[in-house]
């Protein structure tokens, strides 16, 4: 057994695999770049090693730098985690040529099976049914369309190397192939290094089932069970579940054996895991989609009900240790359910959700623990969430002795996760998962996409601005016992002679429009008119309370019109307020109704202002100052967490600011162009609907 391993990879992963490391007493030498200085993963391991800036290419990606600090650590042995250099063959020989065991497949196992194309040709050969699609390596984009039209539409390019959803588009319309494909050649090229892709038949309202599998060197193979995987949004896993209620003995027995046969047939050894793509009508229809060589991020539902660690077994088997059971003894109790944390912002545009990446510092954390609850995190109070690496920030995973119980446990938990300083997608996962499909397990790899609007509140409750509101009326109000008070210096509502005065607080939550909450203290106690900016308050003032609060990142209850709700809340030094209830987070931010005049940010600002939807840096401009555009045209895309967003034309019209080139890195809600609208001879400007 190794006496000391370095962990070529950060954050929860990271924090994952050194917790298993404790458990069977090997000394762990985690890896940072300047970025995770203060991670948790750094404060966890034995010791830590620094690798470069930022950039993951020059840390985390350096296979250099991490083979240097291997040697000045001691480290036998390599485990690469999952992502970044984990299915990396020339990192995996890199490692054996510096007399260094990797703790995962062997170098050409990784290379046969991280070659999509290659993939499916090899386990074809050894019976194992796959996707219809392409066939050969290096397609050109007409050779790509034409076997796209062969197959027929909708079809799905994929990049051949890599994997995570990362590059994939699906193409419904014959006429959008080339833009399409290029699309996908530049995020394959981004991510991978290879813009390489292959087209496959799409199967209308698939189901993703993929089994893990574990071998060792001595020929020993067995399958864990599978996992449901169906839950994606922008062909990425959000909710993982095991086993699959789709599923029956005879189809997990074979599903499983043809998972075995595609191990076998590259030579794998340690921890994979084999995708499926399963008609939900016919469970029996499965095929190959590909061979994830490395350890999944939803592995811990395997490791709940099998009670197997998966990382214990991976250093075993690089150890050279044969498994130490054989498949008859594989049993699977109970069931088990993963939520996956992202750092992201759900934003409604018309009838879709855009997830947007989201960055700042956490200013609060509370994770929920119990029966049957874990978590996976990588996440302390403090810690910076940037932009440079995947926005996955923990997992809470829950088991029970059936579905039923796992589902409702998960769904508990989340509701006591508390992340403020940072957007992320609790909310969203916890009101996904009591979705009457998902409840019922009738799943499909589309459900979130189509149904993901109706999953994202409109609008900010109402008791969430009224708490803003009274915090600010409390932190202005005066303390102590001062020995005279100047009556117009404190938001008391005093005047000369009537009723007191209400004072106003004006607030902003990101993606929603600004809304003022008047607040008044009267003889019968605190009341509040709470209306959009710039329009009228009712008329009938409404009651309210705050309890007291115990501090930063503490709970308040706000008392509404007779009704309690509790909220975390903390309080940042620009003068904005982190709210969280049962999983939702928001933040109001203060606004100036004035000075957003005098900027022109206020509500009529320009419609054709065109702002960063996140943090991140800007890849492609396609347009330039002086440019006629279509509504809809294509202007920038903007890059953040590998993910691209698009910025299009809100309407047909001119180009009259453009503040960004390639290369600019850019704040959220930055202005980045400006399309000055075409007008008809009345003055009104050209409808979407009417330019196309």
């Amino acid at each position: 057994m190794f006496e000391t391993v370095l962990v070529a990879n950060r954050g929860e992963i990271a924090v994952r695999v050194i917790r298993t490391l404790r458990a069977l007493g090997i000394r762990s030498v985690a890896v940072f770049s300047d970025a995770d200085a203060d991670a948790r993963h750094v404060r966890e391991a034995d010791t830590a090693v620094r690798i470069g800036p930022a950039a993951a290419t020059e840390s985390y990606l350096s296979v250099e730098r991490l083979l240097d600090a291997a040697a000045r650590t001691g480290a036998q042995a390599v485990h690469p985690g999952y992502g970044f250099l984990a299915e990396n063959a020339a990192f995996a020989r890199a490692c054996a040529d510096a007399g260094l065991v990797f703790i995962g497949p062997p170098a050409g196992a990784i290379e046969l099976m991280g070659d999509k194309i290659r993939a499916k040709e090899t386990v074809r050969a050894a019976g194992v049914p796959v996707v219809p699609g392409s066939t050969g390596s290096g397609l050109t984009d007409a050779e790509l369309a034409d076997a796209a039209h062969g197959i027929g539409m909708p079809v799905l390019l994929k990049p051949s190397a890599g994997g995570g959803g990362k590059g994939m588009r699906l193409v419904r319309d014959a006429a959008l192939l080339g833009e399409e494909i290029a699309a996908a050649r530049r995020e394959a090229r981004g991510s991978f290094g290879d813009d390489t892709l292959l087209v496959e038949r799409w199967i209308d309202r698939p189901r993703h089932i993929e089994i893990q599998v574990l071998a060792d060197g001595h020929g020993g193979v067995v399958h864990l069970g599978e996992r449901e995987c169906s839950l994606q949004r922008r062909h990425q896993k959000i909710i993982e579940e095991a086993p699959s209620v789709l599923l029956d003995e005879a189809t997990r027995a074979a599903m499983g054996e043809a998972a075995a046969q595609a191990a076998r047939s590259c030579g794998y050894t340690g921890a994979g895991t084999v995708e499926f793509i399963v008609p939900g009508g016919d469970p029996s229809s499965y095929y190959f989609m590909e061979m994830n060589t490395r350890l999944q991020v939803e592995h811990p539902v395997t490791e709940l009900i099998t009670e197997l660690d998966l990382v214990e077994w991976q250093i075993r088997v690089a150890a050279g240790e044969r498994l130490g059971f054989a498949q008859e003894d594989v049993t699977l109790t109970g069931h088990a359910v993963e939520a996956r944390v992202c750092a992201e912002t759900a934003r409604v545009s018309g009838d879709r959700v855009d997830f947007l990446p989201s960055a700042g510092t956490v200013l609060a954390l509370r994770e929920p623990s119990g029966e049957g609850i874990r978590v996976d995190s990588g996440l302390v109070a403090g810690a910076e969430v940037g932009t440079s690496y995947d926005p996955m920030l923990a997992k809470v995973v829950a088991h029970g002795p059936d579905r039923a119980t796992a589902l409702r446990r998960l769904r508990a938990a989340l509701a006591e996760t508390v992340v403020l300083g940072v957007d992320t997608n609790v909310g969203f996962l916890r009101r996904l998962l009591a979705h009457p499909s998902v409840v019922s397990g009738d799943l499909d790899t589309g459900l979130v996409d189509r149904d993901a609007a109706t999953l994202v509140p409109a609008e900010v409750p109402e008791e969430v601005y009224v708490a803003g509101g009274l915090l600010r009326q409390r932190e202005l109000s005066p303390t102590g016992t001062p020995t005279w008070v100047d009556p117009f210096s404190v938001p008391s509502g005093w005047r000369l002679g009537g009723e007191a005065a209400w004072t106003p607080h004006h607030f902003r939550a990101p993606g929603h429009a600004p809304v003022t909450v008047r607040v008044r203290d009267t003889a019968a106690g605190t009341e509040f008119l709470l209306s959009p900016e710039g329009e009228a308050a009712p008329d009938a003032p409404r009651s309210a309370k705050l309890l007291p609060s115990r501090g930063s990142g503490e709970q308040t209850t706000v008392e509404l019109d007779g009704t309690t709700r509790t909220l975390t809340v903390t309080r940042t030094p620009d003068g904005g307020t982190w709210l969280a209830h049962q999983g939702d987070t928001w933040h109001l931010v203060p606004y100036d109704p004035v000075l957003a005049a005098l900027t022109g940010g206020g509500a009529g600002a320009h419609a054709g202002t065109l702002t960063a939807p996140m943090p991140g840096t800007v890849t492609v401009v396609k347009a330039a100052v002086g440019d006629e555009v279509e509504a809809g045209q294509s202007l920038l895309v903007v890059e953040a967490m590998k993910m691209e967003h698009v910025i299009a034309a809100p309407h047909a019209g001119t180009v009259t600011e453009l503040d960004v080139t390639p290369g600019s890195t850019v704040a959220m809600d930055q202005v980045l162009a400006v399309v000055t609208p075409v007008v008809t001879p009345d003055a009104t400007p050209v409808a979407l609907a009417e330019k196309s």
